[in-house]
Parts: C-alpha cells; structure tokens; sequence
C-alpha cells in the first residue's frame, strides 16, 4: 500500500477512501447513510455491530455489500435453534495419518475464520451457541481442546436481530451485548427512498461492486485511529456521560428510578474510539465533544438497564440517553 510521510496526510487519504467506499455501497444500498457511517466507524475502531431492524429493511444485504466493496474472507453463519457451538468455532475430527500410520485428531475451522462474520438472526440460537461467539469477538482467538487458535485481523462480527418476532427466540445476555460497539436501529425508507429500492430491485439493474480497501490498509488504518490524539476535556466528556448512568446514593432521583444498571468501563473506551474514528473519517485529526455525542446513542442504548417501573411507564434506554445528554450539554 502507498506509504504516507505523516499521519496528517494518511488521515487526508482515508476521507478520500471513505467517500469511494460509502459510493460503491450506495449503488446497491439506497439511503441509510448514517447506518454505513456507524459500521464503517466500528471497522476503524475494530468494534462489532449488532443491527436490529424489522424485517426487509436489507441488513443482510447491507452486510454483503460491505464485504463486497472490501477484499475482505466472508463468512455468513444463520443461527437457528439446533446450532450447535462447534458449528461456529470449528470441530475436532480423527483421521489416520499416512506417514506414521496413527490415528490423530485434526481440528477442522469453523466459519468463524473469516474477516467479516455475518451473524443472521444471532438471537434465534440459545445462549450457550451464543457465547461461542464471547471468545473470538474479545480475543480475536478461538480455543478448542486446550488449543489456541488466531483469527485473522482485521475480525469484525456484524449480527442482525429482529424486534418484533420473540416467538421461538433467545435474549441475547448482557455480557454479548457489551461485546458489541455498536446497537444500531435501522429504520423504514423514506418514500422516495423506497419508490428507487423497488424500481431497482424489480428490473434488471445488476450493479457491480467494486474493492476498494483491503486487510493490509484496513489495519493500517484501524492502527492510524489508536494514534489520534484527544483533548483531556475530551475524555472527560465521556467518561462523565457512563458514570451518570450508574445508579448510586449519589444519583439524581431519576437515574435511581430508571436504571437498574448502567454502563460498563468498555462503554468509556468505545466512546473515545468511536470518536476517533469519526473525526478521522470526516478528514479532521482529533475529536471533539460533538463527535463524543455523535455516538453515544449507538454505544449506550444496549448497555442502560431500565428498572421496571421505567418499563411499565414506557421510559427505553434510548430516552434515559437522550435526557443524559441533554442534562450534561445544559
């Protein structure tokens, strides 16, 4: 890949790249701009991404195509009731070997052993299929009868989940959940939006998507972002914003009666890198409190417990955010 003299330049080289990227994706995605932003802000992060949208809204298709417009290994997993956790991380086989004629065990890798893994409805399997998935998404390793084994930088896990179908499902537990970056909500296409997904997807356009990253400039970037520096107020500004959502005797009222639980350390941390990124891609060198803010729905809405009487008056993760944020703003 081409050499850059500084950061500054590469940073200049990745808006450029982005731009090239977000158009080879719109030639078969139609809207859904801050959607792409959000997976491409997890990739330079090295984040994973839980999308739950109804059905129809092509997360699927989505995910293809980003591992289309990438030279990226992909690897689609669709999770059912009998999966089985060997079916994702791989199994142990026993085969004769030919050279000293012994029977030895052989571990045969699973599909998990790809860059990008799309998980198809990863809430339809039980938990114990589930959490096949904690390992590699934290380690970046698999382990299988005491063996390690590495996966393949970059990794990145994009699962889908539908709302509105519990019948026959698995709540996802918390500590996946915090494994991923991103809980991105994907809504319904606006009507001119929708009248250009029909006429092209009901005629014969068949649009060619074209690569445009590849894994050695995808780490180098994802490497670039680590090195961005952050103002101090900065970092404050986020670990403020997942200290307020712990309920504790020092708590205002309504924290204490609407959260059971807030968010983890991880949450501060995907905060700044998610930041990071986006301001890199955006072609500036170093984030601000606005790109803080930018991801904080994403980050924070899977990771705030509602109490039950939060609940039952209606009160979501998602509007315990937004009163945090604009209580901290003020």
């Amino acid at each position: 890949m081409t050499k850059f003299k500084d950061d500054v330049e590469a940073v200049q080289e990745l808006k450029t790249i982005i731009e090239k990227l977000k158009k080879e994706i719109g030639k078969v995605i139609v809207g859904q701009e801050e959607t792409i932003d959000q997976l491409l802000i997890a990739l330079l992060s090295r984040g994973h991404c839980l999308l739950i949208g109804v059905p129809g809204l092509a997360k699927t298709l989505l995910i293809k195509t980003l591992s289309e417009a990438l030279d990226l290994s992909f690897n689609r997993i669709q999770f059912t009731p009998d999966l089985m956790p060997s079916d994702i991380t791989g199994t142990e086989i026993l085969e004769l070997d030919q050279a000293t004629n012994q029977r030895v065990f052989k571990f045969i890798k699973g599909p998990v052993f790809a860059n990008i893994i799309l998980a198809d409805e990863i809430n339809r399997t039980p938990p114990k299929t589930q959490a096949a998935l904690l390992e590699a998404m934290q380690e970046r390793q698999v382990t299988a009868a005491g063996n390690k084994y590495t996966l393949s930088e970059p990794f990145f896990v994009l699962a889908t989940q539908n709302p509105i179908e519990q019948e026959g499902t698995y709540p996802l537990p918390e500590a996946q959940l915090d494994r991923f970056m991103f809980n991105i909500w994907l809504d319904y296409p606006s009507n001119q939006e929708e009248i250009l997904i029909v006429k092209n997807t009901t005629s014969q356009y068949n649009p060619v998507v074209k690569k445009v990253l590849d894994a050695e400039q995808i780490i180098y970037f994802q490497d670039l972002v680590r090195r961005v520096p952050v103002a101090d107020n900065v970092i404050n500004f986020a670990v403020n914003l997942a200290s307020i959502t712990r309920p504790n005797s020092n708590s205002s009222k309504f924290i204490r009666d609407s959260i059971n639980w807030g968010a983890g350390p991880r949450a501060s941390q995907f905060m700044i890198l998610a930041s990071k990124a986006s301001a890199v891609v955006k072609g500036h060198f170093t984030p601000s409190i606005a790109d803080v803010e930018n991801v904080v729905l994403p980050i924070l809405r899977h990771r705030i417990i509602p109490t039950f009487s939060a609940e039952a008056e209606g009160i979501t993760s998602v509007d315990i955010v937004n009163k945090i944020l604009n209580e901290v703003k003020q």
